[in-house]
């Protein structure tokens, strides 16, 4: 195998192993393994179990390349084009927000305030790739799911990602309650979000892996709060009797949001905290008969 093309980390080597390339690689061991097994189309595990396999040259090359993206700060989700989420496994990549475990809590929340087997109706505001109203749809098979996003690209993986689980979801474009204009559309059980709630001068966006996804879905260019007033201001007309909002935000917006609830007339109003204690999702039920 002729490696007179291949990165000086290993161009001097008369053959080219797994253990090779791991070796080679300047970044933490589980994101190399990641990057390797995609490349080769194999899991971690083969990985640890075949160290001494030969790769091909061009196998090499692709592996370092992805290797250097991911030094520059590309998230390892794009450069893999997927993410697990409620164990289904998404497509993504830059015109999506990619999925994080602790929007999984809007999911597990709605299913504990539901019934999974009865025909209730859902709405996804700004789905970007699809994974709530996805993993809501397959854990809700008798559910009819709507779901928009301003963004005809995040549409088109939703959709690639609605097909690939076998899930039918109607997908609609528009900025939140917009996209049902004219539509005639159900009252819903539940209306659920993950908005871009990042404020305008918030340093967390000079993150480099931040700086890859679409700004659109992270940040609403103001005080990380009018998506919020969107959503709630006009959720009412659109929910049965009852019917909750559930929406994920920052840890430090757990206050804001609340009282944006309750002005709006939400009771039953509950922040809840992810894995690590901070307090990640609000959510709030509404009745008519309290304004």
């Amino acid at each position: 195998m002729s490696l007179q093309r291949l990165p000086m980390r290993l161009e001097s080597l008369e053959r080219v192993t797994v253990r090779d390339c791991l070796k080679a690689a300047r970044l933490p061991r589980l994101e190399s393994q990641l990057l390797l097994a995609h490349v080769l189309g194999v899991s971690r595990t083969w990985l640890i179990a075949h160290d001494d396999a030969e790769l091909e040259s061009q196998q090499a090359r692709h592996y370092l390349q992805l290797c250097a993206k991911r030094e520059l700060g590309q998230p390892v989700a794009y450069l893999l084009g997927q993410r697990e989420f409620m164990g289904l496994m998404l497509e993504v990549n830059p015109a999506v927000l990619i999925p994080r475990p602790e929007t999984e809590l809007i999911v597990t929340h709605v299913l504990e305030q539901i019934d999974a087997q009865a025909p209730v109706t859902i709405l996804d505001l700004g789905t970007g790739s699809g994974a709530i109203a996805i993993a809501l749809a397959k854990a809700c098979p008798a559910a009819v799911v709507f779901a928009t996003d301003v963004s005809a690209q995040a549409l088109a993986v939703a959709q690639s990602n609605a097909q690939r689980h076998e899930v039918p979801i109607t997908l609609l474009q528009g900025s939140w309650f917009d996209a049902l204009i004219g539509l005639d559309c159900p009252k819903f059980d539940a209306i659920v979000s993950n908005p871009p709630y990042i404020a305008k001068d918030d340093d967390h966006l000079l993150q480099p892996e931040l700086r890859c996804e679409p700004a659109i879905a992270l940040t609403d260019g103001g005080d990380g709060l009018g998506a919020y007033r969107s959503i709630l201001a006009s959720a009412a007309r659109y929910l049965k009797p009852g019917g909750l909002v559930c929406v994920e935000h920052g840890f430090e917006q757990a206050p804001a949001v609340s009282g944006l609830f309750r002005q709006a007339g939400f009771s039953d109003v509950m922040t809840l905290p992810d894995l690590a204690g901070l307090p990640r999702v609000t959510a709030g039920s509404y009745n008519s008969e309290i304004r």
